[in-house]
């Protein structure tokens, strides 16, 4: 049985993640932890803000600690609800320390994280990638599912594949994590430049491999720049496609020149994308 990871801001409560983590787990009979994760220096709404307003009334941000305490239980009980409604083993546990480096304790023992592609772990709102999913994905020590905001079925799988290691273990473990969307329609998709041949890297050797995990996969070579060429194929696809892409990892210096091409999917995610890197 694997331990999959549902996280949650319990302030605002995700039910896309919610929905992934219920239909994944019942599909592969996961035990499922919700870790919600509750860091104490986050309110609902700005406590300096709050004290102005009541004229430094210390009473009136002890209530909003209260409201936001309520709000929080509310989540912890709806993702218990949802768990023992479809059968599933769960746990939860309660993170009041800093939201990203408890998140990334708990990935070491997880084997799956699946969160929402808009978590900010904070009372704003920011554009896609924020810079708490940047940050973590940097440094998880498991693979992630992230998830769009509205939830829709998987129907498809389109794997990225351009003849590098990390592209062949992000399929891998998409493949050995979640063995029921094996059976699934599946497209591998691999760019190469104008001048090159149509066959996908290592092509013997990638399709021997395919044909004991996707025996019915489809494979699509484009020409041009990876990054334009992919999402342009992608956005003639619908919201059932889990899109499952590699390595993430870049140093410091090299992210401020160029985004990942995680962080290029994610700009318009309305699909859910597996990442995983060794």
């Amino acid at each position: 049985m694997k331990k999959i990871i549902a996280a949650f801001d319990g302030l605002k409560f995700s039910e896309s993640t919610l929905s992934y983590t219920i239909t994944i787990g019942e599909q592969n009979k996961c035990h499922i932890v919700g870790v919600f994760l509750n860091d104490m220096t986050y309110y609902s709404r700005n406590p300096y803000k709050v004290l102005i307003e009541a004229d430094n009334n210390i009473s009136t941000l002890e209530e909003l600690g209260v409201e936001d305490t309520t709000t929080r239980e509310k989540a912890v009980q709806k993702f218990s609800t949802a768990c023992s409604e479809a059968g599933l083993t769960y746990s939860v546990h309660k993170d009041k320390n800093t939201a990203l480096l408890e998140l990334l304790h708990e990935s070491t023992y997880a084997d799956l994280v699946i969160i929402d592609a808009s978590e900010t772990f904070n009372r704003y709102t920011e554009d896609l990638p924020t810079r708490f999913i940047r940050d973590f994905l940097a440094d998880v020590q498991c693979p992630v599912l992230l998830v769009p905001k509205f939830y829709v079925p998987i129907r498809k799988s389109i794997l990225l594949y351009d003849g590098q290691p990390s592209s062949v273990y992000a399929i891998k473990m998409f493949g050995y994590l979640l063995p029921v969307l094996n059976a699934l329609p599946a497209e591998v998709i691999t760019v190469k430049g104008h001048d090159e041949d149509l066959h996908v890297p290592d092509n013997r050797l990638m399709k021997e491999f395919m044909k004991r995990h996707h025996p019915n996969a489809e494979y699509t070579v484009l020409r041009g720049v990876p990054d334009e060429e992919i999402l342009s194929r992608l956005r003639s696809e619908d919201a059932r496609a889990v899109v499952v892409a590699g390595a993430y990892r870049r140093s410091v210096v090299s992210r401020l020149f160029r985004a990942s091409m995680a962080d290029v999917l994610m700009r318009e995610i309305k699909w859910p994308l597996f990442i995983a890197h060794q």
